[in-house]
């Protein structure tokens, strides 16, 4: 693009453009945001903005653009799109600017850094991301922090590499930072935007200093942090490197930094949480339809967005979990109390979004009307928690800041109704500030006279229609039509003509509008100073007002389930220690959400020592095998959070991690087929589930043929069974696996119960002991309307493929295995492989075999091969 002689606003602009070359720069140009050369072009396309050009010649500028009001919506375009925009405002009145108005850069917005609600979900968290992956040396680990800009949230931790996918679903970050040289695999990062930055700007020096500076510290280990954990203290300097830059002013709200460690709470896996459905469902990726969105009663953003970082992180410690449960049952015994509270948290703002727009400068005194709005409230919200059984509910109490001098000063300042906002006034009450009620007599009555002098002016000249108008270029005016122009009086001077009317000026009415303009200037001007003062207070009271938001989350959560249990008649948890699952009358808490009531089958869940751990479950597809065991998962992780489940009663074990590989998918982008994701997510349920997790695993094995596929589930049952003990849910239609029961002690097989009647199945989603008798598979493709003659045919198939592999006693011909530990025989699928000894034996003429013979063979055959049983290279004896 030509730069030869621009003007000086352009040369503004490209003065801006090169400060942020990487986003749309909206440029205010009066009521407008503009855009130039090809981010016009592209926003014209992204926003459907009409293209078109400045300085029209022969190098035309192409341009778009909008108007100033309607900024919010197009920037949750861009940012939503994944795209960055810069916001160039006048930082200067046009009217007393000298030349032209002064412009700059006053924020970066990206889809990590948004603080405005019209950008925001209310009730999820919107966290921006930074990882430091290191080296072999330093055992392959990722330093990763993570802040939630609108709140003020701020954590640090180091993983191992492996773990980076599953801490990236949990933390589901919108923009995450990445150093220049890393390279990383493209996948990790599908659902979020990676910004590439410096690499200086991860220096662990640098970082350690200004994360001191920021937080007022000498050092950071104050906050937890070690030597040790520079690689996450390099990306927690990063972020707020980063945060400064694109937000350009006060970070305050960002006031403490805190250490996430593992081991407190359950670990899932990324495709646990995806085959759950934990917080968005599979098919559309919806929070409606997810457990989260079955859960939440909450009725505030606050409680929301708690809600669902419990449900990602779900609690390992009892005594944690049952203060929580203690808490929830008081509010579901009080039914009426917990009704008045929830009524009152109704009335709840968004306190930490609220405070981080008054630090960063960005509030409106809308947004203080609804802090002390919220302020108000709290006294009788306080009442109400007073004196409770439940422990955390009295700390919680005793934890709510009242603000009461804040409340008062607002309460006395502020309009019931505050503007969106500050610079037109509207906003302080009469009686707060003596000047301002001054300036605001002095200015109401100055229009009271100018209306008052139209009536004179009327009556004095006989002009009936004549009015007296305003507007921003000529001021006050007398407009009189054509038709009374002969009346118009000699001292009346003409400034404009319009259509059908001539406007003129007098200089008594010039005079008294000079006073009014003057005052009414002048109280808008003091009006807004009033404001920014009463902004600073809140934000000097942040730290308290976000003590008493993070009380009122927690209130309206437990308030919340506690009204969801009363609702789906929920039973309270036990939580203990041993390994150990035992639930009566289980629901799908989804299903029996989403489902008329009565229309789902409860069932029991037993896994432990008496019942055994491993549950081998059979039957046919839609009979209930898969809702069966995610409810067994489910029902674990609601216990885990502190919610009530529902079941009739229920023990649970405290796990230590939950595993699901259920149903089928693929990663194309990554060349992995369904099956390859199928194995690598049940390789890492092998290599890394402890005897305290549970796991639940669906239909393994059925993504190839089928002898590899049974076979691979009989072994991955037995190296459950034997190698971890943990307790597991398996579901299979693989028949053969039943009768592991005889080998393995702690295996107990289970089938969901069906009926046949009159040639039709029927489902009766009860799960009862003992194995399916067959799969029905066939009958199932003939209720998907599979033609008759497919269905005929495939029964004959079953037949012989059945008889061919009977023994005379109508089993499976499976060959039994090598004694395992203990001397316990085991079962394999085939027979023994070939081997070249078997080969020289069936060769043999044992008949003319002398022992001498037999002797030298047998010495050569040792000598051939070493204890293993694999033939040696070297043809000499060790």
């Amino acid at each position: 693009m030509g730069r030869m002689n621009v003007s000086p606003m352009m040369q503004q602009y490209f003065d801006a453009k090169a400060a942020c070359p990487d986003a749309l720069l909206l440029f205010r140009m009066g009521d407008f945001y503009e855009l130039f050369h090809d981010d016009a072009k592209a926003a014209s396309q992204l926003l459907g903005l009409t293209l078109t050009s400045r300085d029209k010649g022969e190098n035309p500028v192409p341009m778009a653009g909008f108007p100033y009001h309607q900024l919010d919506g197009y920037l949750a375009k861009i940012v939503s799109s994944g795209l960055r925009a810069a916001i160039c405002e006048q930082v200067e009145d046009p009217r007393q600017a000298k030349g032209i108005v002064k412009r700059e850069v006053t924020r970066i917005v990206t889809p990590g850094t948004v603080t405005d609600d019209a950008l925001l979900d209310p009730c999820q968290s919107n966290y921006l991301a930074a990882l430091v992956p290191t080296g072999p040396s330093d055992g392959d680990t990722v330093g990763l922090a993570w802040v939630e800009l609108s709140t003020g949230q701020f954590y640090a931790a180091q993983f191992a590499a492996a773990r980076l996918p599953d801490e990236l679903a949990r933390i589901t970050p919108v923009e995450c930072l990445l150093p220049d040289e890393v390279t990383m695999p493209p996948a990790v990062f599908t659902s979020m935007l990676h910004t590439r930055r410096p690499v200086w700007a991860f220096g662990e020096r640098s970082s350690r200093e200004l994360l001191a500076k920021h937080f007022g510290s000498h050092a950071v280990e104050g906050f937890g942090f070690g030597e040790a954990d520079g690689p996450s203290l390099r990306a927690a300097g990063a972020l707020l490197e980063y945060l400064t830059e694109t937000q350009k002013s006060s970070l305050a709200h960002i006031d403490r930094l805190v250490p996430y460690r593992t081991g407190a709470t359950l670990e899932i896996d990324e495709a646990t949480r995806r085959s759950l459905e934990v917080s968005r469902t599979l098919r559309d990726g919806r929070r409606d339809g997810s457990v989260l969105g079955v859960l939440d009663r909450t009725a505030t953003a606050l409680g929301a967005r708690l809600l669902a970082e419990w449900l990602v992180n779900p609690l390992t410690d009892v005594v944690a979990i049952d203060q929580r449960l203690d808490a929830v049952e008081e509010f579901r015994s009080g039914a009426t109390w917990c009704e008045d509270v929830r009524e009152l948290l109704r009335g709840v703002h968004d306190l930490e979004r609220l405070l981080a727009r008054v630090t960063t400068c960005r509030a409106t005194p809308r947004d203080l009307g609804g802090v002390v709005r919220t302020l108000r409230l709290l006294p009788a919200l306080k009442a109400k928690l007073t004196a409770r059984r439940s422990a955390l509910l009295n700390g919680l109490e005793a934890r709510l800041d009242l603000c009461e001098d804040l409340r008062a000063k607002l309460d006395k300042a502020l309009v019931d109704e505050c503007p969106l906002v500050s610079n037109e006034g509207g906003i302080i009450q009469p009686g707060y500030h003596t000047e301002l009620d001054n300036l605001r007599d002095l200015a109401s009555g100055g229009k009271q006279w100018i209306a008052q002098y139209q009536t004179d002016e009327a009556a004095r000249t006989g002009i009936p229609s004549l009015k007296v108008g305003f507007n921003s270029v000529f001021g006050y005016f007398l407009e009189v039509t054509h038709t009374h122009r002969d009346k118009v009086p000699a001292h009346y001077h003409r400034k404009q003509t319009v259509k059908n009317a001539e406007r003129y000026i007098t200089p008594e009415l010039k005079e008294y509008e000079e006073r009014v303009l003057k005052a009414d200037e002048q109280a808008r001007g003091l009006e807004q100073s009033l404001f920014f003062e009463l902004r600073n207070e809140v934000a000097s009271a942040a730290r308290r007002l976000r003590a008493t938001a993070d009380v009122l989350a927690h209130v309206d959560v437990l308030a919340g389930l506690a009204q969801l249990a009363r609702e789906r008649n929920y039973c309270r948890p036990k939580l203990v220690e041993e390994s150990v699952l035992e639930l009566v009358g289980s629901r799908h808490p989804v299903l029996d959400a989403l489902r008329p009531d009565g229309t789902i089958v409860p069932n029991d869940i037993r896994a432990d020592a008496e019942h055994g751990t491993m549950l081998l479950i059979t039957g046919p597809n839609m009979a209930g095998k898969s809702t069966y065991i995610r409810q067994a998962a489910l029902l674990v992780l609601m216990a885990q959070i502190g919610s009530f489940v529902p079941a009739e009663s229920a023990t649970v074990g405290i796990a230590d991690r939950i595993f699901a590989r259920v149903g089928a998918s693929d990663e194309l982008a990554r060349g992995q087929s369904t099956f390859m994701v199928e194995m690598i997510e049940t390789s890492r349920i092998l290599n890394t589930a402890t005897p305290r997790s549970l796991v639940i695993l669906d239909e393994i094995g059925r993504g190839t043929s089928t002898y590899d596929g049974v076979s691979l589930a009989w072994a991955i049952v037995e190296y459950l069974h034997d190698q971890i003990g943990c307790r597991t849910l398996f579901a299979t239609h693989y028949h053969e696996l039943t009768d592991l029961q005889t080998t393995l002690p702690r295996l107990r097989n289970l089938n969901v119960a069906v009926r046949e009647w009159k040639d039709e199945l029927v489902f009766l989603h009860k799960i009862v002991e003992g194995a399916a008798d067959k799969s029905y598979g066939i009958h199932v493709a003939r209720l998907a309307g599979v033609p008759r003659e497919v269905l005929t045919r495939a029964r004959k198939i079953l037949g012989q493929l059945e008889q061919d592999h009977l023994d005379e006693q109508g089993r499976p011909k499976w060959t039994k295995a090598k004694p395992a530990a203990g001397g316990q025989m085991q079962l394999t699928l085939f027979g023994p492989p070939e081997h070249p000894v078997a080969d020289e034996l069936a060769q043999l003429d044992v008949d003319q075999l002398t022992p001498l013979a037999a002797l030298t063979l047998m010495a050569e055959w040792k000598r051939r091969f070493d204890r293993t049983g694999n033939e040696e290279a070297s043809p000499h004896p060790r």
